[in-house]
């Protein structure tokens, strides 16, 4: 699939979910409790990281770009009215991952989405209500894929810092890239290039945060589908005290 194609596709579902959103009541307020919870889990899960240079950029990133609780809809906007551009302007490499995003973030609303729907009907969204949610909800496949696909993100990140002249060439791009309405895109781009750039200047350093980052969604991951309902609530209850 092209990448003005993938995007554009992307970004529909995720217009679609939020069309949905509107017209239940209680979703979308239960879709951003489902996010705020998901980021301050991170933020507990990657405490350590957060707080040690020069794993702190990455793991920031990640929490702002990919976990974070914000609202992603001028985003969204901007990416659907630009798709083609991106295909055009930029590098293939960049370009595709610019897709990746894009896809990322479709199947992540959908599963938060599912979490939200299937809580609202029994649940507050406390942590009993997200841990219920979750094992409703299932889709163990499309959870162990979002990790793959967050873990793929960065690693591509990391391999693009390491590209020859990539970074001068995106600040360059700035400029004509901001003009075009394509500014949200391009400071993503910039912000995941200069968060792994600094993790990648150390050797392995890089691969071992992405690593880190597999081993402990993995272990979380696996806890919420197969720990009972007493074990998981303890268990994320732990990692919430530990945000910062």
């Amino acid at each position: 699939m092209k990448v003005a194609q993938s995007i554009r596709l992307a970004v529909a579902q995720v217009e679609q979910l939020r069309a949905e959103s509107a017209h239940l009541p209680g979703l979308a307020q239960g879709v951003s409790a489902v996010k705020l919870l998901q980021s301050r889990r991170f933020a507990g899960t990657y405490s350590d990281l957060l707080a040690t240079p020069p794993h702190d950029a990455a793991a920031r990133f990640f929490l702002e770009e990919l976990y974070g609780d914000r609202n992603f809809a001028e985003r969204d906007a901007q990416f659907a009215r630009i798709a083609g551009a991106v295909e055009r302007l930029f590098p293939r490499d960049v370009a595709e991952t610019a897709a990746g995003l894009a896809s990322l973030h479709a199947l992540t609303e959908s599963l938060d989405h599912g979490i939200a729907a299937t809580a609202t009907l029994h649940d507050s969204l406390d942590v009993t209500g997200y841990v219920r949610g979750w094992k409703a909800l299932g889709r163990r496949d499309d959870r162990q894929r979002q990790l793959e696909m967050v873990v793929g993100l960065g690693s591509e990140l990391a391999r693009l810092t390491r590209t020859h002249g990539l970074r001068l060439m995106l600040k360059l791009m700035r400029a004509p890239a901001t003009a075009a309405g394509m500014g949200s895109l391009q400071r993503f781009l910039e912000n995941g290039f200069d968060s792994f750039g600094a993790v990648a200047r150390v050797r392995g350093g890089a691969e071992r945060f992405l690593q880190t980052l597999r081993e402990r969604e993995q272990e979380l991951v696996d806890l919420l589908f197969d720990g009972d309902v007493a074990a998981c609530e303890a268990e994320l209850g732990r990692i919430l005290g530990q945000a910062r």
